[in-house]
């Protein structure tokens, strides 16, 4: 097995249970906490909050200086938004990166063997 193929497989092996559980924690919380929204509303949550990331990265990216706590609010924005879509919607994100994972892995591999990059 590859060093990446082992980095592949132990990051699933991470991911199992436990990022079933953060999805199960925010969900929780959410539905205490707050009043019930649709998927609809968190997937635009989630578009919002990912272009305010954006915006902040363009700035940086143009050379004006952006607090790193800039960065980190807003990745936690938008971390938090999908989690709160994916509970929504019903989609079990823990199982979606995994199958993700394994299929970039397969086709990485295809790539490597072709001697080509992924």
């Amino acid at each position: 097995m590859s060093k990446m193929a082992y980095e592949n497989l132990d990051l699933i092996n991470t991911l199992t249970n436990n990022l079933s559980l953060i999805q199960k924690k925010f969900d929780i919380y959410q539905n205490n906490c707050f009043s019930k929204k649709t998927p609809e509303f968190f997937c635009l949550e989630l578009n919002g909050e990912a272009g305010e990331l954006a915006n902040i990265e363009k700035k940086q990216w143009k050379g004006k200086n952006v607090e790193f706590s800039k960065f980190e609010d807003e990745a936690a924005d938008v971390f938090i938004a999908l989690i709160n879509y994916c509970n929504a919607r019903g989609v079990n994100i823990e199982n979606a990166v995994i199958e993700k994972l394994k299929k970039i892995e397969e086709k990485r591999q295809v790539l490597l063997n072709n001697k080509e990059e992924y």
